[in-house]
């Protein structure tokens, strides 16, 4: 699939030239050694592996912990690529919002008939313990992943939706400031859109949500199930970033349906939480009685309107995949115009026409589950054995409402570091779009996920991916570096970079 895929430098696939746009790029590919490219890419994750920048492999005993591979090639979007995923990320966001506003109140789009009534009501992400609760400003959907792929110059899907507790925010960061420093030439030959002031705007975001008459300046944790969980790293660098608490459980305190934070000093009114709990274990007086990990009697202070949760209990009914096969329709009825990003084409195995095809085309298609995630529970045709396909096929038949097909899709690549030098592996892309009391933000940059096995479709960290850098290309290109550095600002993020110079040839 490598070779008829379309690679978002060199273009057309057998081309030798980069794309004209991005003509430098090719230029310093081609000038810097592989040597040199393999030296500062290990230098990167040497610096990653001393700051603990690392994930956890559930079910595995031995190296359980480790570093998500970097790869020193950025993925580069021009910035009219930008402007329009951008639009289509805002129109996308606001439709989840007041998607999950309206199924958890009037559910006006099920007495409509646009979705079935059982494929919400019926599905285990749906809470009906949450129904009635309007959460401070009617925000649901505070910090979405929108995972994206593209397969041609102007042809950009989305693949699935996070609105539930998306990740990768640090790995955007951290990545962005080891290519700052070990490649601060291409920074003087592009004017790259900064993404580190992404923790302000998440402090600025979790603050605007606070329950009304909380004051100017409320209080705000981020609530961490614990250094056990995989993303325990991030959850420790978001709030170090933004200068707030990172809690645990066992911190907070509910007393009169107000949540409080055990100090040294006594007790502190919350605010608002940035959680990143799932559901079951949010509050075991309400979800899973047995969960350790939740704050007893948190659903009753934030139905009381007293603390606000980021994100909101209830949004993974919006991470569903067969809600997402829904999401054309539920953007249009929501925002009145067609979807400005589109869809994978979604077989819904729940229908039976449906699951005739795709029992007859296994070897051919991906098969998901609707509430699985990390690469998990999933079915690549293609590079699948006979074995695997007949155990998909005995599942599907055993539980079809369970599972979503789609094509397989050409993933666009770009050039990765491999073992015998730089060769196209395939990509997506996770922007992150914030959702506050004052509308809806988009970070100019986001992660590039890279699937490190040639010819291999997988990006997830869990099944052996890699990150790169993501630079959106800001509109004036003609503005270079002086000797002094330069500061970009886009969107609200504002980055200074300075004139350092590099050991190789750029």
């Amino acid at each position: 699939m490598g070779k008829q895929a379309f690679d978002e430098i060199m273009g057309t696939p057998g081309d030798t030239t980069a794309r004209p746009e991005l003509a430098a790029l090719g230029k310093w590919i081609e000038d810097t050694p592989d040597a040199e490219l393999r030296r500062r890419q290990e230098a990167a994750e040497t610096t990653f592996r001393q700051l603990g920048i690392t994930f956890a492999v559930y079910g595995e005993n031995e190296a359980a912990e480790r570093i998500i591979p970097f790869d020193i090639v950025p993925r580069v979007f021009l910035h009219d690529e930008w402007t329009r995923l951008s639009e289509g990320l805002v129109q996308r966001v606001e439709a989840i919002n007041a998607f999950l506003d309206d199924i958890y109140g009037e559910r006006r789009i099920l007495k409509e008939g646009i979705l079935p009534e059982d494929l919400v009501l019926g599905n285990a992400q749906f809470r009906p313990e949450i129904a009635g609760i309007r959460p401070p400003h009617g925000v649901w959907a505070h910090i979405c992943g929108i995972d994206l792929v593209r397969t041609g110059p102007d042809d950009f899907f989305v693949l699935e939706d996070n609105a539930r507790t998306p990740s990768g925010v640090s790995y955007m960061l951290e990545n962005r400031e080891a290519m700052l420093r070990l490649c601060p030439e291409l920074f003087r030959e592009f004017r790259v859109a900064a993404v580190d002031s992404y923790p302000d705007l998440l402090l600025e975001t979790m603050k605007s949500v606070a329950p009304h008459g909380t004051g100017s300046n409320p209080t705000c944790v981020l609530l961490t199930p614990g250094h056990y969980n995989s993303a325990y790293y991030e959850h420790s660098f978001l709030a170090d970033s933004m200068g707030i608490e990172l809690v645990e459980a066992a911190d907070l305190v509910v007393d009169d349906d107000i949540v409080w934070m055990r100090t040294i000093a006594g007790r502190v009114k919350v605010d608002v939480i940035y959680r990143r709990i799932d559901d079951d274990y949010l509050d075991p007086l309400v979800f899973r009685p047995d969960s350790a990990l939740g704050v007893p009697g948190l659903i009753a202070a934030y139905a009381a309107g007293n603390v606000a949760i980021m994100n909101a209990p209830g949004n993974g009914i919006a991470d569903d995949k067969a809600i997402y096969s829904y999401m054309p329709d539920i953007v249009k009825f929501y925002s009145g115009g067609e979807c400005k990003l589109r869809n994978v084409e979604t077989w819904r195995c729940r229908e039976p026409q449906a699951l005739k095809f795709v029992l007859d085309n296994l070897e051919d298609v991906v098969v998901k589950l609707v509430d699985g995630s990390g690469g998990y529970g999933m079915l690549v045709g293609p590079t699948a054995s006979k074995q695997e396909i007949e155990d998909f096929r005995a599942a599907l038949i055993a539980e079809p409402h369970r599972y979503i097909a789609q094509p397989t899709l050409a993933l666009s690549t770009v050039p990765t570091m491999a073992q015998g030098g730089l060769s196209p592996r395939h990509v997506d892309f996770r922007p992150f779009v914030l959702s506050g009391a004052k509308g809806v933000q988009v970070v100019p940059g986001g992660l590039t996920r890279v699937a490190l096995k040639e010819g291999s479709l997988v990006v997830n960290s869990s099944q052996g991916g890699g990150t790169k850098d993501s630079f959106v290309l800001m509109a004036d290109q003609s503005q270079r570096m002086n000797a002094g550095g330069m500061t970009h600002t886009m969107g609200g993020m504002t980055q200074t970079l300075g004139a350092q110079t590099s050991g190789g040839k750029s």
